[in-house]
Parts: structure tokens; C-alpha cells; sequence
């Protein structure tokens, strides 16, 4: 076991559910907790405390003391470090390019979230269907349905999934039981096992746009997705066409859904994720009646958080006793096939 002036392992930031399994771990494979309180004091612990680390779990709660997770905090971190796990499935926070070059592979915590985001989804789709929130607020207003005109019936429209992995397969899994029709883009078609398994067309990306009743987002943020849905997209679109993202706000551009909810191009949004979060949402998705807003909620279940969490200390430890992670992201995977 290393001792403590010398840690093989590096934790910035804390565990909200799986806390006593990360100091148990700790205490056994000799990995501390960062002291930092600010980004300066990270960059002087890693040239003097953390000399000689190997691994590192950066969780997001530790972003507004040491972050951005941007080339400057993969520069500073110790030379001798080779693994970064980071506690979500989404890793746009962390600039990838930048551990590449210099020999940093990331884990993150796919799968975990699946169930929980896809729920979050599922919720959205319906209540743009039926009107659910419009509906709820002429309720607290005290216009018992106002003037809320009648919703539609999922049975029979075509869900188009953006993003077959995971957390699109875990959506079509339910919404199969509202018998909609299924269709899916992804940058890899699915096999024709797959493809049968989840009742699922592939087609390629505008005929999505252009034949799907309601489209679920669910793509990760990266140079080639963000703005993937911007107005040309929209405008291949149906008219009365849904839209619901559970993936990256940026994936979307928001001042163009505005513009296409306020034209009626867009019948209704569903969104749990916003190009600023927390603090910046676009006015015109907050003052509009359809759209179902969401403050980023598809993994904020307890035992998804305690799911999340135990995947990585589990990459934690394969990095420290194995030299190899569980779930490497799909950019590093390549150094990790047998």
C-alpha cells in the first residue's frame, strides 16, 4: 500500500452516496482526497502532494472549486498520471483531446444512467402528448383545463430515436408498450438482431427529420453534435412535430425551437437538459405553454446516483489494480481491446 506522502490515487470532490465505500476504498489502495479550495491550490497539490499519482476521479461536484476540466487542468495534472474516471455518463466537461495527447484514458458511468434517463424521457414524451403540464398549470391557475386545447395519443406515431445506445434502447423498451412505431439513427446501424429485438427501422438522418411524429434526442455533446438541431433541421421537419432531449443542451440550438414552438412547426418540447445550465434558459422556452421544461433531473434517482458512483470507484480500482478501466469512453476504448 503506498503511503500516505506518496498516494497512488487521487479524489477531487466527494461522494454523495457511495461515501463510505470511497473511504474504505481509499484506506486500501491508498488514494486521498484533494484539500484544494480553489483551482490554484489543485495545481499546486499535483506538483508536490499528488507527485507520483496514477489515477484520479474528478466528480463534477468538485467543477465550481477546480474547474473547467479544460486543457490548462489536464496540464497541470501530475506527469506520472494515466487514468481519469469521471462520475456521469455524459464527459463533455472534460477536454478529451487534451488527455489524449498526453496518455490520460477516461472512464465514465454508461449504462447506470440508462434507466433512470430514459424514465425522465418516457415522462416527457407523454406529457407533450397529452398536454400534461399545460394541462397542470390551468389546474393551480384555478381554470380547472382553462383553455388547453385536446392532446394526441402516442399509439401509432413514429418515434424517431437520435441515438440508439443505451439510454435510446431503454426508451424504445417502453414506449413499445404505448405501441408506437419505432425508427432510429445512429452513426453505426444496429445488427439485424438488435434491430428485431427493439422492433426498429434504421433510416439515415433527414428521413428521420422529415417522417417522425415525435423525435428523442439522445446523442452525446461533441463537435460534430453540437447544433446538430438547429432551424434547417427543424425545418425538414413535421409540422405539429415533437421534440424532447434528454442527451446536451447544446445539441440543440434553443433560439430556433423557440422560434419553431412560437410558429407552430414544433406542436411541443420536452427538455431536461438547456444550452446554459443552470443559471441561463432560453425566455422564449420559459414563457412558452408547450413546452415541458425539466432542471436536468433524468439521473437524480437515489439508486441511480449510488449505481453511478459505484461504476467509478469500480473503474478506480481496475486502473490501480489492474493498470485498466471498466468502462473506458468510446475515444479510449480502442486501448483497452483484447
Amino acid at each position: 500500500m503506498a503511503s500516505p506522502s506518496s498516494p497512488r490515487g487521487i479524489i477531487v470532490g466527494s461522494f454523495q452516496h457511495a461515501a463510505k465505500e470511497l473511504d474504505e476504498f481509499a484506506l486500501k489502495h491508498g488514494a486521498v482526497y484533494s484539500k484544494a479550495k480553489t483551482r490554484e491550490e489543485f495545481f499546486e497539490e499535483c506538483k508536490t502532494r499528488f507527485r507520483g499519482a496514477i489515477a484520479a476521479a474528478i466528480l463534477y461536484e468538485a467543477y465550481p472549486t477546480v474547474g473547467p476540466f479544460d486543457k490548462e487542468f489536464i496540464d497541470h495534472l501530475p506527469k506520472s498520471l494515466k487514468y481519469l474516471h469521471y462520475n456521469a455518463a455524459g464527459y463533455d466537461f472534460v477536454d478529451v483531446d487534451a488527455c489524449t495527447a498526453r496518455g490520460i484514458y477516461i472512464s465514465n458511468t454508461p449504462g447506470a444512467v440508462d434507466a433512470a434517463t430514459a424514465d425522465v424521457a418516457c415522462l416527457l414524451i407523454l406529457s407533450c402528448f397529452r398536454r400534461a403540464s399545460q394541462f397542470e398549470r390551468a389546474l393551480r391557475k384555478g381554470t380547472w383545463r382553462g383553455d388547453v386545447p385536446f392532446g394526441n395519443d402516442p399509439e401509432g406515431k413514429t418515434l424517431g430515436v437520435l441515438g440508439m445506445g443505451g439510454i435510446g434502447k431503454a426508451v424504445v423498451r417502453r414506449m413499445l408498450g404505448f405501441e408506437m412505431k419505432i425508427q432510429y439513427y445512429n452513426r453505426t446501424r444496429l445488427t439485424p438482431e438488435v434491430e428485431n429485438k427493439y422492433h426498429a427501422t434504421y433510416v439515415d438522418f433527414d428521413t428521420l427529420l422529415r417522417t417522425s411524429d415525435c423525435i428523442f434526442i439522445s446523442v452525446p455533446l461533441n463537435k460534430a453534435t453540437y447544433h446538430l438541431i438547429d432551424a434547417p433541421q427543424l425545418a425538414k421537419m413535421k409540422d405539429g412535430v415533437i421534440i424532447v432531449n434528454t442527451a446536451r443542451g447544446k445539441v440543440v440550438n434553443e433560439a430556433a425551437l423557440a422560434d419553431a414552438l412560437d410558429s407552430g412547426k414544433v406542436a411541443a418540447a420536452g427538455l431536461d437538459v438547456f444550452e446554459g445550465e443552470p443559471d441561463v434558459i432560453h425566455p422564449g422556452l420559459l414563457r412558452h405553454p408547450r413546452s415541458t421544461l425539466l432542471p436536468h433531473i433524468g439521473t437524480n434517482t437515489l439508486e441511480t446516483a449510488y449505481k453511478m458512483e459505484m461504476v467509478c470507484l469500480g473503474n478506480f480500482e481496475a486502473a490501480l489494480t489492474k493498470d485498466s478501466l471498466l468502462t473506458p469512453i468510446p475515444e479510449h476504448r480502442q486501448f483497452f481491446q483484447k
